[in-house]
C-alpha cells in the first residue's frame, strides 16, 4: 500500500494540470471547428442535422454526469444495488418521451419545449413553465459542478495552493469559452467525447479494484461483496423512502421530467434530422443506461469492499460532539491516509481520496479524465441550454431573430449565476449529492409535470393568469406535507413520490381554474 502511494506522490505537481490543459485544448478545438459559420439556427438546433448514434452515446455522459461518477458508488455503502429500482423506472419513463412528448415537439416544430403551453394555455403558462426549467437546470447543474469541483480542488487547486472559490470560477470559464460560440451542435460532439473517457475510466477502475480484492484473498469478488451486505437489490417494506414501488415510480417521473421536460435533455434529441432519428435516440439512451448504472454500482461494491478490508475507510464512530455533528453534515467515514494523517469524509468523497493517494498512477489519471468528463458534458449542455431558454422563452428570440452578442451576454450572465449557486451550496451539503439532486427536481419539476400532463391528457382551458399562482402553491403544500408528515401523516416518509404528489397537486389545481365552455 505504501509503495503505491509513494508513486502516486512522486509525480510531478503540474501532472494534473497539465492533463486538464491538455482536454481542454480538444475540446475547443472541437468548438472551433464546430462553431464555424455558427448562427442562431445552429446554436439552438444544431441545423437539424446531428446523426442519432452521437446524440445518443453522448445523451449517457449528459444523463449520468459526475454526480453519477461519485455518488451512486456512494449509494452502495447504505443503500446496495436498491439504485437499480430506480433505473428500471427510468426504462418506462423513455417510452413516455418517444411515443408522447417527443411526436408533439416534433409536430409544433420546437426550438425551446415550452412554447408549447403558450399555445395550450396561454403566455402566463407559458413563462411559469420556462422558469421553473431554468430554476431547476440552474439548481441541478451546480449541484452536479460542486461535487467535480471539490475533487478537482484535490488533485489540482491544492498542489498549486488555488482556492476552491477559484477552482469553480475557472472550471466554469473553460467549459463557457468552448461553448458559447457554436452551442448545441458543438455540445453533440463534446459530449460524444466526454462520454468514451467517462466509461473508460468507469472500467479502468473496476479492473483495478476487482484485482486488488481477488488478489488478497481466496474468497471471490462475488462472495465478498455478498458478505459485506452490499448485493441486496429489492425493498419490499413500503415504508422506507427507498422502497420498490416508491422508487420505480419515483424513477419513471425523474425521467419523464427531467429528461421529457427538460430543454436541456430534449434540445439534444431536437438536433436530429427527424422524429425517426430522435426516438432511435432514445430508445437507446434507456437501453445503456441500465447496464452503465449496474456497473456505477459494482464499482461503488468494489470500492467499499476494499477500502474497509484494507483499512482505508472506517466509520466515524460518533463518539464526541465533533464526531457527531461531522456525522449529521454527512462525514461519515474516517479515512486513513498513508502517512498516518486522518480525515472525515462523505460516501461521496471515498472513491476521489482513493484515487488521490493510493491508486496508482494510470488509474488515478484516468480517473481524473473520467470525472473532467464527466463533469464537462453536463455542465456546456446546461449553460446551452438555459441560454437557448432565456433567449427564447423570455427575449422573444427565433433562428432568425435576436443578436449573437446579445445570447453571449445571456451565456456569461447564466455561468456566474452557477458560480454563486455552487458557493451557497457549499455552506449547505449533508446528505448525498444524488439524493439531494432528486429531491429539489420534486419541488421543482413538479409544477411541469402537471401543466403538461394536463395539457396532454384533457382539452379543457383554464384561466392562465392564476397558473402561476398554482405553481408556487403547489411545492409549498408538498414541502409543508413533507416537513410534517410525521405528525400530518402517521410518520409517513416521502421519497422520489413527492415528484408526483407535486404534479398532481398542479393538476388539481389548474382543474380548478378551468373555463367553462359556452
Amino acid at each position: 500500500m505504501r509503495a503505491i502511494f509513494l508513486i502516486q506522490q512522486s509525480l510531478h505537481p503540474l501532472t494534473f494540470p497539465i492533463i486538464l490543459g491538455l482536454y481542454f485544448l480538444l475540446l475547443m478545438g472541437i468548438g472551433y471547428v464546430t462553431s464555424k459559420k455558427s448562427d442562431n439556427r445552429s446554436f439552438f438546433t444544431g441545423n437539424r442535422n446531428s446523426p442519432w448514434f452521437l446524440v445518443a452515446f453522448g445523451m449517457i455522459g449528459a444523463s449520468l454526469s459526475g454526480v453519477t461518477f461519485l455518488s451512486i458508488p456512494g449509494t452502495v455503502f447504505k443503500d446496495g444495488y436498491t439504485y437499480m429500482q430506480l433505473v428500471a423506472g427510468y426504462f418506462f419513463g423513455y417510452l413516455v418521451i418517444q411515443y408522447v412528448l417527443l411526436p408533439l415537439y416534433y409536430k409544433l416544430n420546437l426550438t425551446s419545449i415550452y412554447t408549447y403551453l403558450q399555445s395550450r394555455f396561454g403566455n402566463s403558462s407559458y413563462k411559469t413553465g420556462a422558469f421553473y426549467f431554468l430554476l431547476s437546470r440552474s439548481i441541478g447543474s451546480a449541484l452536479r459542478l460542486y461535487l467535480v469541483a471539490l475533487v478537482l480542488q484535490t488533485f489540482v487547486s491544492d498542489k498549486l495552493g488555488i482556492s476552491f472559490e477559484w477552482t469553480v470560477f475557472s472550471t466554469i470559464l473553460l467549459i463557457w469559452m468552448y461553448s458559447f460560440k457554436g452551442g448545441i451542435k458543438t455540445i453533440v460532439y463534446t459530449d460524444t467525447l466526454q462520454t468514451l473517457f467517462m466509461l473508460t475510466a468507469l472500467g479502468v477502475s473496476i479492473v483495478f479494484l476487482w484485482n486488488q480484492i481477488s488478489s488478497n484473498d481466496a474468497v471471490s469478488v462475488v462472495e465478498k461483496i455478498k458478505n459485506a451486505g452490499y448485493a441486496h437489490w429489492f425493498v419490499s417494506d413500503t415504508q422506507p423512502a427507498n422502497s420498490f414501488w416508491k422508487s420505480f415510480f419515483g424513477g419513471m417521473f425523474i425521467t419523464i421530467v427531467m429528461t421529457g421536460l427538460d430543454q436541456d435533455m430534449m434540445q439534444k434529441s431536437l438536433t436530429c434530422r427527424n422524429l425517426n432519428d430522435a426516438r432511435k435516440n432514445v430508445l437507446w439512451t434507456s437501453i445503456l443506461l441500465i447496464p452503465v448504472n449496474f456497473l456505477f454500482l459494482t464499482l461503488g461494491a468494489l470500492l467499499f469492499t476494499y477500502s474497509i478490508d484494507a483499512s482505508i475507510i472506517s466509520p466515524n464512530p460518533e463518539n464526541t460532539e465533533a464526531l457527531a455533528l461531522a456525522a449529521k453534515q454527512g462525514k461519515v467515514f474516517i479515512f486513513n491516509m498513508p502517512d498516518g494523517l486522518s480525515q472525515l469524509i462523505s460516501k461521496d468523497e471515498v472513491f476521489s481520496n482513493l484515487a488521490a493517494f493510493y491508486l496508482p498512477t494510470t488509474a488515478a489519471i484516468f480517473f481524473f479524465i473520467g470525472l473532467v468528463a464527466a463533469a464537462y458534458s453536463t455542465a456546456d449542455s446546461a449553460l446551452t441550454s438555459l441560454t437557448t431558454s432565456f433567449c427564447i422563452d423570455f427575449l422573444g428570440f427565433s433562428q432568425t431573430k435576436g443578436t449573437k452578442k446579445t445570447r453571449q451576454w445571456v451565456h456569461v450572465g447564466f455561468s456566474l449565476l452557477l458560480f454563486v449557486i455552487i458557493l451557497l451550496f457549499k455552506s449547505l451539503n449533508r446528505d448525498a449529492v444524488i439524493y439531494e439532486l432528486f429531491k429539489v427536481a420534486g419541488y421543482t419539476y413538479g409544477p411541469l409535470l402537471g401543466l403538461y400532463a394536463f395539457g396532454l391528457f384533457t382539452q379543457l382551458k383554464v384561466h392562465d393568469k392564476f397558473v402561476p399562482l398554482i405553481c408556487i402553491l403547489s411545492p409549498m403544500i408538498c414541502f409543508m406535507l413533507d416537513y410534517n408528515s410525521k405528525e400530518w401523516l402517521f410518520g409517513y416518509k416521502f421519497g422520489f413520490e413527492l415528484l408526483i404528489l407535486n404534479g398532481l397537486i398542479t393538476f388539481v389545481g389548474l382543474g380548478l381554474l378551468k373555463i367553462k365552455s359556452k
